[in-house]
């Protein structure tokens, strides 16, 4: 049985990149979700499936943040690869009181999008954040986590 350990450190315990030259090319999908507990005077804006405020439309500028930030995750996490996204979709719902963002991210390369699809979420709920703080402080990001991977080694779904 193979021996769990960290992937991104040496045998003297550097930190160092993967070399993925050696895996196959195949399609590799994620899907990332991050949750925003928000109050009713947020949810009380809610119209048409949107929130206008005075810096915009805030679940179209999230959705744009979002793509945005997924195209860079490789700028952002030391030892991500840079990849070529095929596509990132992100949606943006409310369940009860909260703003649900969910990223999916698609790619055909040697290594996965998970990093891709987590940044994208999390981009977008920081800009959720930025845009509605003015109408409230009492917005929390709860939590973002991996839904589902597909490709590579091996699948996961939550």
């Amino acid at each position: 049985m193979k021996e769990n350990k960290f992937t991104h450190v040496d045998g003297a315990g550097n930190p160092k990149m993967v070399d993925v030259s050696d895996k196959s090319i195949t399609k590799r999908t994620a899907r990332a979700q991050s949750r925003i507990a928000v109050d009713n005077n947020i949810l009380s804006l809610l119209k048409n499936d949107e929130i206008h405020t005075k810096k915009g439309p805030v679940f179209h500028t999230c959705i744009i943040a979002g793509v945005m930030a997924a195209k860079k995750t490789s700028d952002i996490i030391p030892f991500c690869h840079p990849i070529a996204l095929d596509d990132c979709q992100i949606s943006i719902h409310v369940e009860q009181n909260e703003i649900v963002i969910d990223c999916t991210a698609i790619t055909t390369g040697k290594t996965g999008v998970e990093m891709e699809a987590l940044t994208g979420a999390s981009a977008a709920a920081l800009t959720f954040y930025d845009m509605c703080k003015a109408l409230s402080h009492d917005i929390v990001i709860k939590d973002t986590r991996l839904m589902s991977k597909t490709g590579g080694k091996k699948d996961f779904f939550r």
